[in-house]
């Protein structure tokens, strides 16, 4: 009876979930068209110029001559087509269609198919406007009325630590033996989303011994557009560039040769890509909560990945705050005008709330963004990664070497611990390690000490196996 009992309440409970899930995302919907709206007119008044978003719909036709090559760009179903006649390819294949195809909720619920993918014609992408007019911009071709776009933009914080002086880098922060003594490997710790190196330098990189440290150098990133590192308004915060900047700022700049990575969350889609691109000199690969789907088939990886992350429900809290930032475009602005363009003021509310008792590194992480960064890796990286992953983890089961451990918090709410199940059916060797009573974000902090001291087992392990 009992069981009975909680099955009947627990089946009363989602559909509770489900239909005020579906009152509140049609109002949002609407306030999502309202907000477009207003802020294209906020851009005009500001900024002098429209500023398209993915939402809108473009009917001119144009076609474009670059120094490197050519974009020829004509009209399809209300978005563009691009031909790129040019040997160094702009890679729009690194973008994810759930920029622009995200259906509102009525539309969702009265297709009685998935959406499917029409293939694109031979030698010719489909792209949205707005990401046609980023690409002028980026280019630096004369489109008449097009402006590149302001760097940082009207909605976004212009202080100092959110604006480096150095665009061409991102921050690193190192750490290296103190006598300046030649280390034998080095090890990058990568930040997840909506995040930076804090996350880490707050947390493991003290609790590394001296002996690791006698023998290491430590990196810890502000990835492309989050914490102190360059928010360029023209960039699509692709894998490509995430990964480009990274190598820039760490690898070629330090002359990194042979290294271990430890990567949170979105981080671990970046991590992986380096190992693929670095395959003899990654030691060790270790994932921390990795955002892997497994598309089934006969789906469209992006949107799969898209529903799956942000189901559009109220509850729990942490489903309905992802809901919101990959379904909305303009609400999930709003967010990032009322929290990061204010974030010194937040912070010291905070502070003095808590008479200056706690640290507010983590709140650093969170604010320290722009929409346009957020926005476009979110998409771009988790979403469309979905069948990247796959080949990524392929090639680190066949062709690498390297050591692959992975955690996952057994109460992530976030990234169910079926993520890093999937990471081990795609690659046998790697280790799993679920932690009781930590979610996303306890899997580290809170319980640094016991990850300093596992990593270390993990890259003494790889260097006496290379030693014997």
């Amino acid at each position: 009876m009992a069981a009975s009992a909680r099955s009947a309440l627990a089946c009363a409970g989602r559909a509770a979930n489900e239909a005020v899930s579906l009152v509140v995302f049609m109002v949002l919907d609407v306030l999502e068209v309202l907000l477009c709206v207003v802020y294209k007119v906020a851009d005009y008044l500001v900024e002098g110029a429209w500023r398209p978003c993915y939402c809108s719909r473009s009917s001119s036709a144009s076609a474009v001559g670059a120094a490197s090559g050519k974009i020829v760009v004509s009209e399809r179903g209300g978005s563009k087509v691009v031909s790129m006649l040019s040997a160094t390819r702009l890679h729009l294949e690194d973008i994810s269609d759930t920029l622009y195809t995200r259906p509102s909720v009525l539309a969702s619920s009265s297709s009685s198919s998935s959406l499917s993918a029409q293939p694109p014609q031979m030698g010719r992408v489909t792209a949205h406007s707005a990401i046609v007019q980023m690409l002028r911009g980026k280019i630096g071709v004369d489109y008449g009325k097009h402006r590149p776009y302001p760097s940082p933009r009207w909605s976004d914080c212009h202080c100092a630590n959110c604006n480096p002086a150095d665009t061409d880098r991102l921050f690193v922060h190192v750490e290296a033996p103190p006598d300046g003594s030649a280390t034998e490997e080095d090890v990058l710790f990568i930040h997840g989303f909506i995040s930076s190196s804090g996350f880490w330098t707050e947390t493991v990189l003290p609790n590394v011994s001296r002996e690791a440290r006698a023998r290491r150098r430590l990196f810890a990133v502000d990835l492309l557009g989050f914490g102190r590192s360059p928010k360029p308004a023209d960039s699509l915060y692709t894998l490509r560039e995430h990964v480009e900047m990274i190598e820039r700022s760490v690898i070629q700049r330090h002359a990194v040769k042979s290294f271990h990575i430890v990567a949170h969350s979105l981080g671990s889609i970046l991590a992986l890509a380096l190992a693929v691109k670095y395959p003899a000199a990654v030691k060790s690969l270790t994932l921390v909560a990795p955002p892997y789907f497994p598309v089934p088939r006969g789906e469209v990886g992006t949107q799969y990945v898209l529903r799956t992350v942000a189901p559009r429900r109220v509850w729990p809290t942490i489903a309905f705050g992802a809901s919101v930032a990959c379904w909305y475009e303009h609400l999930s602005r709003t967010v990032s005008i009322v929290l990061c363009k204010h974030h010194r003021l937040w912070e010291l509310a905070f502070r003095v709330f808590t008479l200056y008792r706690v640290r507010t590194y983590l709140m650093d992480g969170f604010f320290c963004h722009t929409h346009i960064a957020s926005w476009h890796t979110l998409h771009n990286i988790i979403c469309g990664s979905a069948g990247k992953i796959d080949k990524c983890l392929e090639t680190v089961r066949d062709d690498l070497t390297c050591d692959v451990t992975v955690y996952h918090g057994r109460d992530d709410e976030l990234l169910p611990v079926q993520c890093s199940y999937a990471v081990k059916s795609k690659v046998p060797r790697a280790q799993v390690k679920v932690i009781d009573g930590k979610d996303h974000v306890t899997i580290v902090v809170g319980r640094q000490k016991d990850m300093a001291k596992e990593l270390e087992e993990i890259w003494d392990r790889k260097r006496s196996s290379n030693n014997t």
